[in-house]
């Protein structure tokens, strides 16, 4: 399926010198492709941090890790298992305090997806297991894997990586859209719960973005997931990446608790225009 937007690496500033300089280790989940690809790509480009690099597909992990070492020279994991699955998600970070060079600063909960699109009513079960399994229960088993790393290492953050459709329903979208409520609300509890460690959580809710997204959704109907797109641009995975990246590098301080980001013709989740339909700004002649 051909994309509309160009993947090419950004480095904007870093609000934050001192975040770039403290050394770190990330956990990015889902990042075989899609945004988890493009935050990895980001964090080692204008960060220098040491990557852990979890999914399903392995070979893609190992084929991202090897370029990400290679190019800058920091460490990068690769961990293939299902987050779904509370053990496998236990197995895989059992003992990884002791293979880091540096401390784990960073956790992005990016894991997730749609499957299907259809009434509740229609709904196919295994879909809704999925979902829920995977947006909101592999979150959490990672979240909790994960904190005692992040709550003794001083300057951690958590970004949960939700949607628009958390924050406003829309047809067909019933359970996906739950689950994203769900890490919405999540994100909310866990900056209170977490206050006390210091620890940042960030929740950024993107809207249309053109990934992998909807062709898992429509289950490899490339024709159908290649109309979501038609008639405008929406988000790339770089966009993503770098307002994550944003977030991460502000000042020590400060914390972006919650930020919804879509394309210019998109204003929740199901409003969108297309690009031809936008007035264009009227014209002034020259004095």
């Amino acid at each position: 399926m051909e994309k509309k937007n160009s993947q090419k690496e950004t480095s904007p500033s870093c609000d934050n010198p001192t975040a770039r300089r403290r050394p770190a280790t990330a956990v990015i989940t889902g990042a075989s492709s899609g945004f988890g690809e493009a935050i990895a790509r980001r964090l080692a480009h204008s960060f220098g941090y040491d990557l852990i690099l979890t999914g399903r597909r392995g070979d893609r992990l190992a084929a991202l890790a090897q370029e990400l070492s290679g190019k800058y020279g920091i460490e990068v994991h690769p961990l293939a298992f299902d987050i779904q699955d509370s053990a496998a998600v236990a197995t895989a970070f059992s003992g990884i305090e002791q293979r880091l060079r540096h401390p784990l600063r960073i956790l992005i909960n990016n894991a997730g997806l749609a499957a299907g699109l259809s009434s509740i009513d229609a709904g196919d079960i295994s879909d809704w297991d999925q979902m829920i399994d995977t947006n909101v229960k592999g979150l959490l088993y990672a979240t909790r894997t994960l904190l005692p790393l992040l709550k003794k290492s001083g300057y951690a953050h958590i970004v949960n990586i939700g949607s628009t459709a958390g924050k406003n329903m829309y047809r067909n979208g019933n359970v996906y859209a739950a689950t994203k409520s769900a890490v919405d609300a999540l994100s909310q509890a866990m900056r209170i719960d977490l206050l006390p460690y210091g620890i940042k959580v960030t929740a950024i809710h993107p809207g249309a973005a053109e990934t992998e997204f909807s062709l898992v959704r429509f289950k490899g109907d490339e024709a159908r997931a290649e109309a979501v797109y038609e008639g405008f641009t929406p988000l790339a995975a770089q966009d993503v990446a770098d307002t994550v990246g944003y977030c991460l590098g502000l000042p020590d301080h400060v914390c972006i608790n919650d930020l919804v980001m879509t394309c210019v013709t998109q204003a929740n989740s199901f409003y969108n225009v297309k690009s031809a339909d936008i007035t264009p700004p009227a014209r002034t002649d020259p004095k």
